[in-house]
Parts: C-alpha cells; sequence; structure tokens
C-alpha cells in the first residue's frame, strides 16, 4: 500500500469520494407519525370508516324490510310508556344543571389530559394544612374541578329524584331492552325513530343517561378518588384491597367513554331538530305534540352564549390565571 502507483490515474474520483453530503433532518413527528403521514392516514380512516357505515346501513335496512322485523318494529317502536306519575317537561333548573356539567366536564377532560402528558410542570402547589404535600398546579385544578363536579352532581341527583325527573332516565320496565333494540336498529338503518324528549325519551336514549349518571359518573368518582391526594397513604389493607394500578386502568376509558357520549349526543340534538331540542333544555320550552318544532331561536341564544363562557374557560385555564386562585387555598412556587 506505501508503493507508489505503477501507473498514472486519468480519472479524478470526484468530490463525493473525499466528503460526505450533511443528512436531511429528521420531519418532525407528532406521535408515531409526521403531519403528513397523520392526514394520510386520516383520510384512509375515513374512508374506511364511511365504507363500513354504508356497509351497515344497508344491511340494517335490508334486516328490517324482512317481516319479522317489521312485526318486532311495529310491537315495539323505539320506547315505551312512563309511569303516569312522570313529569311532562324539562325545568329550568335542569337547564342550568346541564350547563354546568358541561362546563366542568370539558375543563376536566382537558386538564386531565394535561396531567398525563405533563413531563415538568409549570408550577407547584403546596395545601396550607400539609405543607408536605406538595403536587403540580394542573394537578390542583384538575381535582378542583373534580369536587366542583361532584357537588353540582350530588345537586342534581337530590332534584332528580325529589321532583320525580328521575323516571325519565331510570327504566321503569323491561320493555327498555327491546325498544333499544329497536330504535337502535332505526338509526342504524336512517330512518330514525320519532321523539319528543319534552315527554319520553326512547329507549335508547334512556339507557345511555342512565349508564352516564348511575354507572360511568359514580365509575370516574370512585377511580379519581383513588388516585388523588384525598385517599389515605398509610391505609395498607384497604391499600392492598384497591390497587391504585386499577383505578389508573378505568379511569382513562371512563375518560373516553364521556367524550363519545359528547360527541355523539350533540350530533344527534343537532340532527333531530336543533331548534326544537335546544329550546327544550336551555329554555325550558316545549310542547306534549311530537310534530311540533318550536320556531323561535331562545334556546339557540342561551346555548350560543353558553359556548362562548366554556370557550372562555378553556381559554383562562392557564397556569398565569390559576395561581392567583391556587394561592386562596395554598402555596404556590415554581418547585
Amino acid at each position: 500500500m506505501r508503493d507508489p502507483l505503477p501507473f498514472t490515474p486519468t480519472v479524478f474520483p470526484g468530490r463525493a469520494a473525499f466528503e460526505r453530503p450533511a443528512p436531511r433532518p429528521e420531519p418532525r413527528r407528532y406521535g408515531p407519525f409526521t403531519a403528513l403521514q397523520w392526514v394520510g392516514a386520516s383520510i384512509v380512516a375515513g374512508v374506511g370508516a364511511l365504507f363500513a357505515l354504508a356497509m351497515v346501513v344497508f344491511a340494517t335496512r335490508w334486516l328490517v324490510s324482512l317481516e319479522p322485523l317489521r312485526d318486532f318494529l311495529a310491537t315495539y317502536p323505539g320506547e315505551y310508556h312512563l309511569p303516569e306519575s312522570a313529569p311532562v317537561g324539562l325545568p329550568a333548573w335542569l337547564g342550568w344543571q346541564h350547563f354546568l356539567n358541561a362546563f366542568f366536564m370539558l375543563l376536566i377532560i382537558r386538564s386531565g389530559l394535561q396531567v398525563r402528558r405533563e413531563k415538568r410542570p409549570s408550577a407547584f402547589w403546596t395545601p396550607r394544612w400539609n405543607s408536605k404535600r406538595k403536587t403540580s398546579l394542573t394537578i390542583w385544578f384538575h381535582q378542583s374541578l373534580d369536587l366542583l363536579w361532584l357537588v353540582n352532581g350530588l345537586v342534581f341527583l337530590v332534584l332528580l329524584f325529589v321532583t320525580g325527573q328521575w323516571m325519565r332516565i331510570v327504566p321503569t320496565s323491561w320493555e327498555v331492552l327491546p325498544n333499544a333494540l329497536s330504535a337502535m336498529l332505526q338509526y342504524a338503518s336512517l330512518d330514525w325513530p320519532s321523539e319528543n324528549g319534552w315527554v319520553n325519551y326512547n329507549s335508547l336514549q334512556q339507557l345511555a343517561y342512565f349508564t352516564t349518571v348511575f354507572v360511568a359518573a359514580p365509575l370516574a368518582i370512585l377511580t379519581g378518588v383513588r388516585m388523588s391526594g384525598l385517599w389515605p397513604r398509610k391505609a395498607e389493607t384497604l391499600n392492598r384491597a384497591y390497587p391504585i394500578e386499577w383505578a389508573r386502568r378505568v379511569h382513562f376509558p371512563v375518560m373516553l367513554f364521556f367524550v363519545a357520549f359528547i360527541i355523539v349526543h350533540v350530533a344527534l340534538v343537532f340532527a333531530t331538530g336543533a331548534l326544537r331540542n335546544l329550546n327544550h333544555m336551555y329554555a325550558a320550552q316545549g310542547s306534549t305534540d311530537p310534530t311540533a318544532y318550536a320556531d323561535n331561536w331562545v334556546g339557540f341564544w342561551i346555548f350560543a352564549a353558553s359556548v362562548l363562557v366554556m370557550a372562555g374557560g378553556w381559554i383562562a385555564a392557564r397556569p398565569l390565571v390559576l395561581a392567583p386562585i391556587a394561592r386562596l387555598f395554598g402555596t404556590v412556587s415554581a418547585r
């Protein structure tokens, strides 16, 4: 190798033989994919979902055209009669409860997702009654919202049973099951059941509301308390009986259930007569006639104002605004 070449080279190897080009920068990733990959995956998933939905609609419409299914839908139209003592209409207090529940739930979901992805908290909060227990300002905000949501829920339950409104969301007959199946078939066939929420919900709605109020909400509370600072840390027997890992495995799926319920609920409110439904819930106006649609915009404008309030709460939920409020109940520090 040290000896000179026995011939004179006649070809220049080029700059590439001596210099390596700088590697191209990696595109920024959002989770497992880049922005372009997310767009492509969203398009493919959307097309696939539309195709699957079309297949479900076609298959359901074929099924309900069969004579046994036609008889089933005639026997169970999608709802059953409530007890004679059941109230008619939605009171004003239910509209306020509905708004407060939506407001707290929106901020709870927002702060809960922040807690999951927060690695370096921007601020910490220490309660006055326990200087050794320090938590991030985001966790304090999340748990404070949980307490407000819990108080609002307790008021809702008391009023629900005192006024008899519980009969609208708690099944009072086993007919709720075949009627819920009937309503599901009608929704899936896009021949939606006629309904009037001012008088009675269809059975599928009733089961959804019952599950949300009496199953999902208690699960969220029980699992949230287990992961919060309110849970006694030194109760070894209680901790072994109810491990925190169980609470973590249940708490997040319950949050996903609430998100799915909110999306479907809002979509159906606007798809099944927006003005009528908004007047029912926000303006306490309605009619016993299932074909009557409210032609005024009172409920809509109240709903629009509530959306602005929720948007303001979403924007204000940041350390600059939260820190002065948190100082009223403890100490806020950078470490």
